[in-house]
């Protein structure tokens, strides 16, 4: 049976690096150059976070296995990743949805996590937390600005909120590998996050002059069963399928 602990920090890991993968992509192709440096770096940001998490993963395993190799060698259903940042980019207010929801979240999480029992586990948490503040209030920033702008801007995030929120409830969801390492003194009961992140989502949305949603069919996934878009894995895996490379971080 093998430790938790390298499950849980495995699922740290690639919920920042599909997400950072997944907001690379705008590079060039954003709405204006305000968004397009915003989102390359929180992208950035997220892939150095998946990069430290991934590290920590491949020590706890001891089976010699870097965080290139778990981040370049895996299939797509060895992937841990939350559902919420697989969700296809989309048009910017989707981008921006999916964004604000998973960053409040992120940002909980990995302040109760810099307080753990585990030094190393403490460590990484503390250094991403610095960084997660910016990206919420980036997320919080452009919610206000296309909430309470134009029609056609508020209407696609009111959608694109309606579509991302399905994935929030898994979040919070503790399942075994959780319990164990809340048992441990190192896990977050995550249950307890879920009134803070709560009252900060609905009063971002309030000021943006938007709704909470209240999803009628919330998904919680399996942790290994994703959507076509975390399969789409071969533009990241390309350069390691076709040759031996590394990071460089």
């Amino acid at each position: 049976m093998r430790d938790p602990l390298f499950d849980y920090t495995l699922r740290l890991g690639d919920d920042a690096l599909i997400l950072g993968q997944k907001l690379s992509t705008w590079c060039g192709h954003a709405p204006c150059l305000e968004v397009d440096l915003g989102l390359s770096s929180l992208a950035l940001d997220l892939v150095g976070q998946g990069t430290d998490w991934l590290e920590l993963a491949g020590r706890v395993e001891g089976a010699g296995r870097d965080a290139d190799a778990l981040a370049f060698k895996r299939t797509a259903d060895q992937f841990q990743n939350c559902l919420l940042v697989e969700q296809a980019n989309g048009d910017f207010a989707q981008t921006l949805a999916r964004q604000f929801l998973f960053s409040n979240w992120q940002y909980l999480m990995l302040e109760a996590l810099s307080a753990a029992a585990d030094k190393q586990i403490a460590g990484i948490a503390g250094r991403s937390v610095r960084d997660v503040a910016y990206h919420v209030d980036f997320s919080r920033d452009w919610m206000i600005r296309l909430g309470d702008g134009a029609c056609l801007s508020h209407q696609r995030l009111v959608k694109s909120l309606e579509m991302m929120s399905r994935y929030v409830d898994e979040l919070f969801f503790m399942d075994e590998v959780d319990e164990a390492m809340q048992s441990r003194g190192v896990g977050v009961d995550k249950a307890t996050l879920r009134p803070d992140y709560d009252a900060r989502i609905a009063a971002v949305l309030d000021e943006a002059g938007l709704t909470v949603p209240q999803p009628q069919t919330p998904l919680i996934g399996k942790r290994r069963v994703h959507g076509d878009d975390v399969r789409q894995l071969e533009e990241m895996q390309f350069n390691t399928r076709n040759g031996d490379v590394r990071w460089g971080f």
